[in-house]
């Protein structure tokens, strides 16, 4: 299996759910607290190309509008706010190769494994 990395919050319950069914499936991820270390741009954007989705697909509402992200932002300028502003990114993801998933539910990572 290739390595696996989990974009954690250490905070979120779904988050700690995630690395436990990874760890409880003999997974030991690397495990980045993105709140500590963001994705920068580039590698946010590689993210959402594994993922399939763009960057409103992944946008938390109520921390976007906490942090004063633009409702109108789309693209390229959506993806630097979330870079900048990491709380507003959805929680956790998973990524394994060149797929990924949102772990909500915990178990839909599963799926890449």
């Amino acid at each position: 299996m290739s390595d696996v990395t989990i974009y954690h919050n250490p905070r979120c319950t779904k988050s700690r759910q995630t690395l436990e069914l990874l760890r409880s499936r003999g997974v030991e991820p690397t495990v980045v607290e993105y709140l500590k270390t963001p994705p920068g741009p580039a590698e946010l954007k590689a993210i959402l190309a594994k993922l399939g989705k763009g960057p409103r697909d992944i946008l938390r509402a109520k921390e976007a509008a906490e942090a004063g992200i633009a409702k109108d932002l789309d693209g390229d300028a959506l993806i630097a706010a979330l870079s900048a502003n990491p709380a507003a990114i959805e929680r956790p993801i998973v990524v394994t190769g060149d797929k990924a998933r949102v772990g909500r539910p915990p178990e839909s990572v599963l799926e890449i494994l």
